[in-house]
């Protein structure tokens, strides 16, 4: 199996680790230490080594940070994370509601007299640390450059992954690598840089088409790299992972140890572009005023999928969809309480490991009943593990990483017999999923310009969800892509060939959760009788095939537009996926997509 049901921190680890860190501040006379959940490559996922702020608070969650002072130490996190971090921290810890409580006005309140807050450069991008450092001026508060206190008292931290990296075949990728270096370093040029730093492992997978294992359910290496404007790649990657790409590279990337990177920055002349949300403040300081904030170079082109990576993508969500439809009907074959969350995690992997083209799962199922379905980003252990019982619902947040695309579906599932409650907030969360999926738009929207059309029923019920409403997804890469996203904060405009989730959902603390996501692509939307002849309109285009519980859904609440809409994705579903299911998967896939 890929996935594992192992208990990975306990809140009862955190107290002796924090009494340890504590005397380490102490002895290098700082008056606190900032954790953040980040490694030197400033990606979303850690591997193990770097999985710091879980090993000293005990919270798992993909985001956050710990402030550690010598009285008091704050777990910031944000809406995704409020229940989750009330089960796995100790009391020692106080969680903080971020960014609603910024971590400068935290400080000024806990530092009254001003005192040292020390940091590792290598794990704070420059950005974070100048906007931190702007707003401690005139406090007494300083920032300090240290070594990583906590991988002082780490004794058991594990030792940096070192796994091979695989060429990204040219079908898979649509687009040579050389050809991507070429028309990266055109744009270097013309800007007037003389280079770009290149520091998440995603980009440099997307550049030099390849893929890495070094981070669990992200095909990812850690690595570095440096884009001149004439199109030669310098990549500072362990010379073990490259083993296996013999002629792979282009002639103009050069690869050295990571060791070197640092000397080979200070060697640069004449603007240097970088992406100051994601670059350590180490390499900052070495750049010094040469350094250009353009964002990074590949962000954008990664995001635009080409129509090899949108077919790849399509065909791996037809089959995911297809292991999704079995994992469906077997779990209606069950008895009610006959299930744990586990059994139906474990089923669904191996449905999609018949697939050769699986490489692991995107990310660590989630698969909550009850009150688990609330927790956003559970994570079940053999701890944890409920049964699924009659009148619950069961929160089912899955997805593969396949060689031809990454997938991502969530569905919400009645177990036994839903109550009125359930199926109101149910049939809101399907009617901004429906609004958001039948959406056109002008060109130059962002997603902050959109997103509150998914949130529409909700908030006429006076209900919400403290997520954004979607994140771009990879091809083959990260199952969390930016810099795209459906989000009240994103500004970047929403462009052809960008895929993004749509996943609405609402959430009762201590009872139920509900999510319902397919991903889309965007595409330039056809013009209509009415359309305005200067004016440029965008769509979506569905990726994900899977039926939505009909069980969960009170039709009087539904508009005719909201019903023939549903009414035409489940026929499109059915006649997709019954080539791809087996003959009883067939029966059950017919049932449940007949119209309502």
């Amino acid at each position: 199996m890929f996935q594992s049901f192992d208990v990975t921190a306990r809140p009862e680890q955190g107290p002796p680790r924090l009494l340890a860190l504590r005397a380490e501040l102490a002895q290098e006379g700082l008056n606190g230490f900032l954790v953040p959940r980040a490694d030197a490559h400033q990606g979303e996922y850690v591997a193990p080594r770097d999985e710091r702020l879980s090993w000293l608070t005990g919270f798992t969650g993909s985001a956050g940070f710990c402030a550690v002072l010598a009285n008091t130490a704050g777990v910031f996190i944000d809406g995704r994370y409020r229940t989750q971090v009330k089960r796995q921290v100790a009391d020692l810890f106080t969680p903080v509601p971020w960014p609603e409580v910024g971590l400068g006005s935290w400080l000024k309140e806990q530092l009254p007299q001003g005192g040292k807050i020390g940091f590792d450069p290598w794990l704070h991008a420059t950005a974070q640390i100048t906007a931190l450092s702007q707003e401690l001026q005139g406090t007494g508060i300083a920032l300090v450059q240290c070594d990583n206190l906590i991988d002082r008292i780490w004794q058991d931290q594990p030792e940096p992954p070192m796994m091979p990296v695989q060429p990204h075949p040219l079908d898979y990728a649509g687009e040579a690598a050389a050809q991507k270096c070429e028309r990266l370093a055109q744009g270097l040029s013309q800007a007037g840089h003389q280079a770009a730093l290149i520091t998440l492992p995603d980009s440099i997978m997307w550049l030099l088409n390849i893929r890495g294992a070094d981070i669990a359910r992200n095909p990812v290496a850690h690595g570095f790299a440096i884009l001149h404007s004439d199109a030669r790649v310098d990549l500072f990657m362990a010379s073990e992972k490259l083993q296996q790409l013999s002629d792979h590279l282009p002639s103009s990337v050069t690869s050295h140890p990571p060791s070197a990177f640092l000397q080979a920055v200070e060697t640069l002349t004449g603007p240097i572009a970088v992406d100051c949300a994601s670059l350590p403040q180490i390499v900052a300081d070495r750049l010094g005023d040469q350094l250009v904030d353009t964002g990074d170079p590949c962000a954008l082109p990664k995001a635009r999928k080409n129509a090899a990576e949108i077919a790849g993508s399509a065909a791996a969500h037809l089959r995911d969809g297809a292991a999704v439809v079995e994992l469906l009907s077997w779990l209606d074959a069950q008895p009610v309480g006959s299930l744990t969350e586990i059994d139906v995690a474990q089923r669904l992997e191996e449905l999609r490991r018949r697939d050769p083209a699986l490489r692991d799962i995107s990310f660590e199922t989630i698969s909550g009943t009850g009150e688990n379905g609330a927790v956003m980003h559970y994570r079940v252990t053999e701890e944890s593990n409920s049964r699924l019982q009659a009148g619950q619902l069961l929160v089912l947040d899955s997805g593969g990483q396949y060689l031809d695309g990454t997938t991502d579906i969530t569905r919400t599932i009645a177990i036994g017999t839903p109550g009125a409650e359930e199926c109101a907030a149910f049939t809101r969360v399907l009617q901004g999923m429906i609004a958001m999926s039948r959406l056109r738009w002008p060109k130059g929207l962002a997603g902050r310009d959109i997103e509150a059309v998914g949130r529409m029923p909700l908030w006429l019920a006076g209900q919400d969800f403290n997520h954004g409403l979607g994140h771009g997804v990879g091809a083959y890469l990260s199952v969390h892509e930016g810099p795209q996203r459906l989000s009240r904060v994103s500004t970047v405009p929403l462009e052809p060939g960008m895929i993004l989730s749509n996943e609405p959902g609402y959430y009762r603390e201590g009872a139920f959760g509900i999510r319902i996501e397919n991903l889309l692509v965007v595409e330039q939307a056809p013009a209509l009788a009415t359309s305005d002849p200067d004016r440029d309109m965008l769509c979506w285009r569905g990726l994900t095939y899977a039926p939505i519980d009909r069980r969960l859904i009170l039709r009087n609440m539904l508009t005719s537009v909201e019903r023939d809409w549903l009414n035409a994705y489940h026929s499109e579903t059915a006649a997709k996926l019954r080539p791809y299911v087996s003959v009883a998967a067939q029966s059950w896939l017919d049932d449940v997509t007949k119209p309502i």
